[in-house]
Parts: C-alpha cells; structure tokens; sequence
C-alpha cells in the first residue's frame, strides 16, 4: 500500500466521512425532486408553481437558518480537536436551545410571516392561493426542522455521521411515502406536499434525539444550567452572526432569481423552478463534501496542524468539480429524460434545453465557491465570509439581474447567478494567505 505523504494522511479519513455526508444531503433535494414530480404530474400547472413560489419564503425560514447547522459544526469540531468534552455537549445544548426559540417564533408569526411574504412575491392569483395553502402546512415543521439542524451540525462535528445518515433516511423516505399518500392517493394537492415534509421533519428529529440518548454520558447533564450562562450564549449567538450573513446572502440571491423568474411569466418560472432543483440537489450533495471540509478545517486548527488546512481545501475542491460535472452533463445531455420524470407539460418540458447550458458554469464555480466556504467557517473566519457574501452581491448578482428584469431576458438572469459566484470565489481566494498566516501565529501561541 502507498503511504500518503504526511500533509495529505487525512485522505482516508476525508473520504469516508464524506460518503455518509454527501449520501444524507442528497437526500433533502432528492425529496424535494419528489415533491415536483407529484405536482409536476397533476392536471392543474397551479400547483406546481405555486410551490416554486411559496418555497422562496421556506429558502428564507430554512436555508437561511442554516447557519445553526455549519456553526454548530465549527464550533463542535474546534471543541473536539481540543478534547474538550463538556464544550462539546454544550455547543449542542447551546445551539438547540437557540434553535427552538427561533422556531416556536416562526410558528407564532407565521400569518404576518406569509402575508409579507407573498406580498413581496409576484405571480398569477390562482398560483398564490396554492402556495399559502401549501406555507401554511410546511410552517408547522419550523421547529423540528432548525433542531435537525443544529443536532446534523453536532453530529458532524462529532463525526457521528452515521446517525445524520438515519437521519436523513428516516426523514426523507417517510417524506416520500406521505407524498404519495397526500398528493396522489388523497388528492390534497399542495397543502399535501406542505403537511408531508412538515410530519417527516419530526420523524427525522425523533431519529437525533435517540441518537443524544445513546451517545452522551448521563452524568454530565450536571451541567446543564451552564446552557443558560448569558454571558456564554451571547458569545454563540455572536459567532453565529456571521454565516447567518452568509446564508441570507445566498439565498436572498436564489430568492430573487426565482421571483424575478416568475415577473417573466409562469412558464419561465417553472422553467427555471426545475434547473434549479437540478442545481439544488448538485449543491446539498457538494455541501456534504463542505461539511466535512468544515469539520476537518476546525479540528486541525484548534489541533495546530496547520499543514493540512490547504491540503484539505485542494482535496474537498478537487472532489466536488467532477460532482458538479457530471450533474451538469446529465442535465444537458439527456433533457427528456431527466426533465420528463418532473413534469408531463409541454410548455415547461418543449424549450427548457434554452437555458440548461447555464447548469455547467453555473455548478462547476458553485462547486469551488462553496469549499471555500468550508474553509472559512471552518476557521471561524466569520467576518471574511461576511465581506465577501456582499460583495459578490452588491457587484455580481446585483447589477445584471437588474437589467435582466428590464430587458425581460431569461439568459441574463442565468448569467448574474455565475457571475455571483465568480466574485465569491475570486474574493474568498485572496484571502487564503492571511489564514494561513493567522493560523500559524495561533498555533505557535498556542501553550505546548
């Protein structure tokens, strides 16, 4: 067997770590394809957009949220390269704690939430109506949902990635199944598809509350008072901060995209609404590559290897661009096909193959974007994160999806989405040395 150079002994660790994580991501996007087809097959094209619609307010609530997931990882991995049993379990309580707030907040201000929400929004009046039948189901899953987030964040900080697996697994299989049964069989349409994601939410929470059960130690529950240390959560509320930038960020960009996708008719939106899924279900599985560039970046900082930081970078990187190929090129290549399982009309289905093209720029710089993401909240670098978000914001999304909207032109839309991400990657890439830097000085610091 070849010995892998020292700088690079991480590989097999690397890997297998990524298996599980890139396995349990896919299966989010996966369920949400699910939920297209359902809908893509029913008689009514109402129900399908009105989905796409409502599902901008849910990237808001859920996406955006996110951020409890990336910085409970960071966090926990940086406490469990220190060894530091009692951190990690109270990263976990500290960011659970925070998750349920924010979700019973959410679920007591959902009417001005969707009232806002669908004011903000534009498309025909039959398709609004389906997509607040469709929030209204979804919204009862908010607490279930950033729980899962912040115990997935825990989970893989601890490199218990098997119980994210089931997770993930029970989650979005009964998701499935109770798709089925609502939209098809019992024909509620979209409030179906709604209620079926919020119920398999809660399924998928009783999988990681077991999974607490079984791997923390009893008698360290001695400290649970030092959850509600003030002092102590202002402090994770604060790292936090950041990549909640970060993901509002990102999704303000998607969000914008789709409502400006359906200004142009609700054919462009469902166009678009399918390459996006296509996107979507390409990005959750190369975030479960950034999961574990995040949880080794951490692990090996807080550790002072910091000989490994780049290489793990270069590996993550280097394993995510053929990822991102071969969904680009399965979309372009076999239109029909693909297309054909998510929808039956020929209006969506006929000139789709226009704008598909975009997938192959759009999801090889996503690809790069996003492990350099890894690496900075790895690090903890929230504040580069941040600066570099609103720049590729502000300078390279911004700019061209407004005169996307004045000219009426799809591909330029398609075009402020790359550009977006060639400013992300061109800023966060000119950072790499001040880390590298940085992190040396730290360790050296470091008491031996």
């Amino acid at each position: 067997m070849v010995e892998l150079p020292s700088q690079f002994s991480f590989i097999p660790r690397f890997y297998r770590l990524s298996l599980v994580s890139v396995f349990s991501n896919m299966m989010v996007p996966l369920a949400g394809l699910v939920d297209t087809a359902f809908l893509g097959h029913l008689a009514d094209i109402r129900h399908l957009a009105g989905v796409i619609l409502a599902s901008i307010l849910f990237d808001y609530l859920y996406r955006v949220l996110k951020f409890l997931r990336s910085s409970t990882n960071a966090i926990t991995a940086q406490a469990a390269g220190r060894d530091d049993s009692k951190a990690v379990l109270l990263a976990g309580l500290r960011s659970g704690l925070i998750a349920l707030l924010i979700g019973l907040v959410i679920l007591l201000l959902q009417y001005p939430l969707q009232k806002v929400g669908f004011a903000l929004l534009s498309g025909a009046q039959e398709v609004e109506a389906s997509g607040v039948d469709y929030f209204y189901a979804r919204i009862w899953g908010a607490p279930a949902v950033l729980l899962n987030f912040a115990l997935i964040g825990w989970f893989l900080g601890r490199e218990r990635n098997g119980v994210v697996l089931l997770m993930a697994i029970v989650g979005n299989g009964s998701n499935v199944l109770l798709d089925y049964l609502m939209i098809f069989r019992w024909g509620w349409e979209s409030a179906g598809a709604g209620l079926a994601t919020a119920l398999s939410q809660y399924l998928s929470l009783s999988i990681g509350l077991i999974g607490i059960g079984l791997s923390i130690p009893w008698k360290d529950l001695s400290m649970l008072q030092e959850v509600f240390d003030w002092t102590a959560l202002k402090e994770t509320v604060a790292l936090k901060g950041n990549i909640l930038i970060r993901f509002l960020v990102l999704i303000s960009t998607y969000a914008i995209f789709t409502n400006l996708s359906s200004a142009m008719g609700t054919t462009t939106l469902a166009q678009n609404g399918l390459l996006l899924q296509i996107a979507l279900l390409s990005q959750f599985t190369i975030q479960g590559v950034g999961m574990t560039t995040q949880t080794l970046i951490g692990n090996f900082k807080s550790k002072g290897t910091t000989e490994q930081l780049i290489p793990v970078l270069i590996v993550s990187i280097l394993t995510t661009l053929p990822i991102a190929l071969a969904f680009a090129m399965i979309t372009i290549l076999l239109p029909n096909q693909v297309f054909g399982l998510l929808t039956n009309h020929a209006e969506v289905s006929n000139r789709i193959t226009d704008y598909s093209f975009w997938l192959l720029p759009l999801l090889e710089l996503t690809a790069v974007a996003f492990m350099f993401e890894g690496y900075f909240i790895g690090l903890k670098a929230g504040e580069t994160l941040r600066n570099a978000v609103l720049t590729a914001f502000g300078i390279g999304f911004v700019p061209l999806a407004a005169v996307a909207w004045y000219l009426q032109n799809n591909h330029l839309l398609w075009l402020a989405l790359v550009s977006y991400m060639v400013i992300i990657t061109i800023a966060l890439g000119a950072q790499l040395p001040k880390t590298l830097t940085s992190a040396v000085a730290a360790s050296s610091a470091a008491p031996q």
